[in-house]
């Protein structure tokens, strides 16, 4: 099995936050997401290393207020739609790709390694793509309007 961290680790996260969730998720004011050892472990994309699309910088827009919860299979590859314009959420469908639309942002593409249920983020919000990671329960996401 795999731990997704180990001891504590910190992430800087672009919009201040305040409120702590998740259970051992603390979110502090000063923009920091903070996962501690007792957190519960959040799954791993077993093919992380190899790609750099998890690491963009921006944020697609909101598409739901909720994670989506789907069975994937260990070894399969996926796209998950992190533009939120996807019309196949909450996989890619490369609408991203439109000229007219202008949108930077790519796909991240993951596997996993095990098959069982998992629950990706559709509020396209999460620091770990494309798991949730409950950011959704964020108040200013919850007050956004599902398009």
């Amino acid at each position: 099995m795999f731990k997704a961290f180990h001891n504590t680790s910190t992430f800087i996260y672009n919009k201040p936050l305040n409120t702590p969730f998740l259970g051992g998720i603390r979110l502090f004011s000063k923009s920091k997401v903070s996962f501690k050892k007792d957190s519960p472990e959040l799954p791993i994309n077993t093919i992380e290393e190899h790609i750099q699309a998890h690491k963009q910088e921006k944020f697609g827009v909101v598409y739901d207020k909720k994670p989506f919860k789907i069975l994937l299979k260990a070894n399969k590859n996926y796209s998950w739609c992190v533009c939120g314009q996807s019309k196949n959420q909450p996989f890619c469908d490369g609408t991203h790709k439109n000229p007219f639309m202008k949108i930077e942002l790519k796909p991240v593409r993951f596997q996993v390694a095990e098959e069982k249920e998992y629950y990706l983020c559709n509020c396209k919000q999460t620091t770990h793509r494309p798991f949730c990671d409950g950011t959704h329960k964020r108040d200013d996401i919850q007050e956004k309007i599902k398009h």
